[in-house]
Protein backbone atom coordinates (compact mmCIF):
# COMPACT_ATOMS: atom_id res chain seq x y z
CA UNK A 1 0.00 0.00 0.00
CA UNK A 2 2.94 2.69 0.86
CA UNK A 3 4.39 2.04 -2.47
CA UNK A 4 1.10 2.83 -4.39
CA UNK A 5 0.57 6.22 -2.44
CA UNK A 6 4.45 6.92 -3.25
CA UNK A 7 3.45 5.90 -7.27
CA UNK A 8 0.22 7.53 -7.42
CA UNK A 9 0.86 11.03 -5.14
CA UNK A 10 4.50 11.45 -6.64
CA UNK A 11 5.57 13.75 -3.44
CA UNK A 12 4.38 15.27 -1.42
CA UNK A 13 6.65 18.66 -1.76
CA UNK A 14 9.16 20.40 0.37
CA UNK A 15 11.83 22.85 -0.60
CA UNK A 16 15.43 22.12 -0.76
CA UNK A 17 17.84 24.50 -2.42
CA UNK A 18 20.39 24.75 -5.21
CA UNK A 19 22.97 27.12 -5.38
CA UNK A 20 23.09 29.37 -8.40
CA UNK A 21 26.41 31.14 -9.08
CA UNK A 22 25.37 34.51 -10.86
CA UNK A 23 27.37 36.46 -13.23
CA UNK A 24 28.86 38.97 -10.36
CA UNK A 25 30.36 35.70 -8.92
CA UNK A 26 27.87 35.32 -5.80
CA UNK A 27 26.01 32.28 -5.22
CA UNK A 28 22.19 32.35 -5.18
CA UNK A 29 19.85 30.26 -3.11
CA UNK A 30 17.39 29.38 -5.51
CA UNK A 31 14.31 26.64 -4.84
CA UNK A 32 14.16 23.10 -5.80
CA UNK A 33 11.22 20.66 -5.52
CA UNK A 34 12.19 18.03 -3.14
CA UNK A 35 10.09 14.81 -3.71
CA UNK A 36 9.17 12.33 -0.68
CA UNK A 37 6.87 9.55 -0.19
CA UNK A 38 3.41 10.19 0.79
CA UNK A 39 2.53 9.48 4.75
CA UNK A 40 -0.90 8.14 4.98
CA UNK A 41 -2.58 10.22 8.41
CA UNK A 42 -5.12 8.41 10.35
CA UNK A 43 -7.84 10.87 10.43
CA UNK A 44 -10.34 11.70 7.69
CA UNK A 45 -10.82 15.00 8.84
CA UNK A 46 -10.99 17.83 6.30
CA UNK A 47 -8.74 20.61 8.10
CA UNK A 48 -6.30 17.52 8.96
CA UNK A 49 -6.26 16.41 5.46
CA UNK A 50 -5.77 19.94 4.00
CA UNK A 51 -2.88 20.38 6.31
CA UNK A 52 -1.24 17.16 5.92
CA UNK A 53 -1.69 17.23 1.54
CA UNK A 54 -2.54 20.49 0.85
CA UNK A 55 -1.46 23.53 2.45
CA UNK A 56 2.76 22.42 1.63
CA UNK A 57 1.91 24.03 -2.26
CA UNK A 58 -1.64 25.72 -1.28
CA UNK A 59 -0.73 27.35 1.79
CA UNK A 60 -2.11 27.45 5.44
CA UNK A 61 -4.84 29.18 4.82
CA UNK A 62 -5.36 28.67 1.46
CA UNK A 63 -3.75 31.38 -0.32
CA UNK A 64 -1.34 29.20 -2.77
CA UNK A 65 1.57 30.58 -0.98
CA UNK A 66 2.95 27.32 0.87
CA UNK A 67 6.13 26.74 1.25
CA UNK A 68 7.24 24.95 -1.94
CA UNK A 69 4.52 27.37 -4.21
CA UNK A 70 7.98 29.19 -4.82
CA UNK A 71 9.83 26.35 -6.73
CA UNK A 72 6.30 25.02 -8.86
CA UNK A 73 6.16 26.07 -12.56
CA UNK A 74 2.74 26.97 -12.35
CA UNK A 75 1.43 28.76 -9.28
CA UNK A 76 -1.32 27.59 -7.21
CA UNK A 77 -4.02 29.08 -6.85
CA UNK A 78 -6.00 30.68 -4.26
CA UNK A 79 -8.45 28.33 -2.94
CA UNK A 80 -9.77 30.57 -0.73
CA UNK A 81 -11.48 32.60 -3.85
CA UNK A 82 -12.89 29.57 -5.64
CA UNK A 83 -16.89 30.77 -5.32
CA UNK A 84 -15.51 34.52 -5.86
CA UNK A 85 -13.67 33.56 -9.54
CA UNK A 86 -16.51 31.18 -10.71
CA UNK A 87 -19.44 32.49 -9.51
CA UNK A 88 -20.42 30.17 -6.80
CA UNK A 89 -18.90 27.00 -4.94
CA UNK A 90 -19.28 24.28 -6.79
CA UNK A 91 -17.89 21.01 -4.77
CA UNK A 92 -18.02 18.51 -7.99
CA UNK A 93 -15.61 20.80 -10.05
CA UNK A 94 -13.26 20.69 -5.86
CA UNK A 95 -14.18 17.10 -5.96
CA UNK A 96 -13.18 16.76 -9.40
CA UNK A 97 -9.40 18.61 -9.19
CA UNK A 98 -8.60 16.67 -5.64
CA UNK A 99 -9.66 13.16 -7.43
CA UNK A 100 -8.22 13.73 -11.31
CA UNK A 101 -11.73 13.01 -12.61
CA UNK A 102 -14.20 14.74 -14.50
CA UNK A 103 -14.35 17.61 -17.36
CA UNK A 104 -12.86 20.79 -15.12
CA UNK A 105 -9.10 19.52 -14.65
CA UNK A 106 -6.75 22.44 -14.58
CA UNK A 107 -3.65 21.64 -16.58
CA UNK A 108 -1.66 21.84 -13.21
CA UNK A 109 -3.49 19.30 -11.93
CA UNK A 110 -2.42 15.31 -12.22
CA UNK A 111 0.78 16.72 -13.21
CA UNK A 112 4.21 15.51 -11.43
CA UNK A 113 3.32 19.25 -9.66
CA UNK A 114 0.31 18.67 -8.24
CA UNK A 115 -0.85 15.05 -7.75
CA UNK A 116 -4.53 14.39 -7.69
CA UNK A 117 -5.36 13.03 -4.30
CA UNK A 118 -8.46 10.45 -4.90
CA UNK A 119 -6.05 7.48 -6.10
CA UNK A 120 -3.89 8.21 -2.93
CA UNK A 121 -7.18 8.03 -0.62
CA UNK A 122 -8.34 4.90 -2.15
CA UNK A 123 -5.16 3.55 -2.02
CA UNK A 124 -4.55 3.93 1.82
CA UNK A 125 -7.90 3.20 3.05
CA UNK A 126 -9.27 -0.66 2.43
CA UNK A 127 -12.44 0.90 2.79
CA UNK A 128 -13.83 2.57 -0.24
CA UNK A 129 -16.54 4.71 1.77
CA UNK A 130 -13.71 5.84 4.02
CA UNK A 131 -11.94 7.62 0.85
CA UNK A 132 -15.07 8.79 -0.06
CA UNK A 133 -15.65 10.39 3.27
CA UNK A 134 -12.26 11.61 3.06
CA UNK A 135 -12.31 13.53 -0.11
CA UNK A 136 -15.75 14.73 0.87
CA UNK A 137 -14.35 15.92 4.34
CA UNK A 138 -11.66 17.74 2.10
CA UNK A 139 -13.96 19.49 -0.09
CA UNK A 140 -16.01 20.46 2.49
CA UNK A 141 -13.17 22.26 4.35
CA UNK A 142 -12.24 24.07 1.21
CA UNK A 143 -15.56 25.43 1.09
CA UNK A 144 -15.35 26.64 4.69
CA UNK A 145 -12.33 28.56 3.85
CA UNK A 146 -14.12 30.71 0.48
CA UNK A 147 -13.97 34.64 1.49
CA UNK A 148 -17.48 36.23 1.81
Amino acid sequence: MRRTLTLVALACLTLGAAVVVLADGQAEQKPTIKRESVQRIESVDGKDLYRDYCAVCHGPEGKGNGPAAVALKTPPPDLTTIAKRHGKFSARDVEDQITGTGRSMASAHGTREMPTWGPAFRAAHSNPDVAKLAIANLVKHVESIQVK
